[in-house]
């Protein structure tokens, strides 16, 4: 079979995106303790990058999962100390979720472990370039974030959907300040 040559350059840009996070996804996990997977270093990342203190419900409509997967998740992290989840004080039914000394030490031990691997791709990028690529790279992210709270939530194709699937993954409401 010959490669595809007719492909859309808009669809190959983001297929490329697309297999530069499996890689790099995997590559992350190879680094992560036993038992924790992208998606817990992801809640710590994040929660380092625009502070503590957020809903689980919160949380699951900024990473665009069911607030029972991004509860499971919580409780893998709690369970190792990484986060801790108090009574919300705003109005004490909801709980808060805040980062704990072990969970910003592993978010920044898991940097430090991947920095490595990922400085071999100076290789065929220059940091200028690398540099040169970010802005380009927010202004997607950010036109992605906008178009996903004009739009609603995502709707999984066919039938069989389950709502705790990583693929076909459902929006909650779009936070405006969340910039993953």
């Amino acid at each position: 079979m010959k490669p595809d040559t007719d492909t859309p350059d808009l669809f190959a840009f983001f297929n490329e995106i697309g297999i530069i996070d499996q890689l790099a996804r995997a590559l992350l996990e190879a680094r992560l303790p036993k038992g924790l997977i992208a998606p817990h270093f992801d809640v710590l990342n994040h929660l380092v990058r625009l502070g503590d203190g957020w809903t689980p419900l919160r949380l699951a409509a900024a990473f665009q999962v069911p607030k029972t997967t991004m509860t499971h998740t919580l409780a893998g992290l709690e369970k190792r100390g990484l986060v801790r989840t108090l009574p919300n004080p705003e109005d004490g039914r909801s709980k808060c979720v805040y980062l704990t000394d072990a969970g910003r030490q592993l978010r920044e031990e898991t940097i430090a472990a991947l920095l490595p691997d990922l400085a071999k791709i100076e290789e065929v990028l220059s940091p200028a370039q690398i540099a040169a690529t970010l802005p380009m790279l927010r202004d997607v992210r950010v036109f992605l974030d906008k178009a996903r709270e004009r739009s609603g939530p995502v709707r999984p194709v066919g039938e069989g959907f389950d709502e705790g699937q990583h693929l076909g993954r459902r929006a909650a409401p779009a936070d405006p300040v969340d910039d993953r």
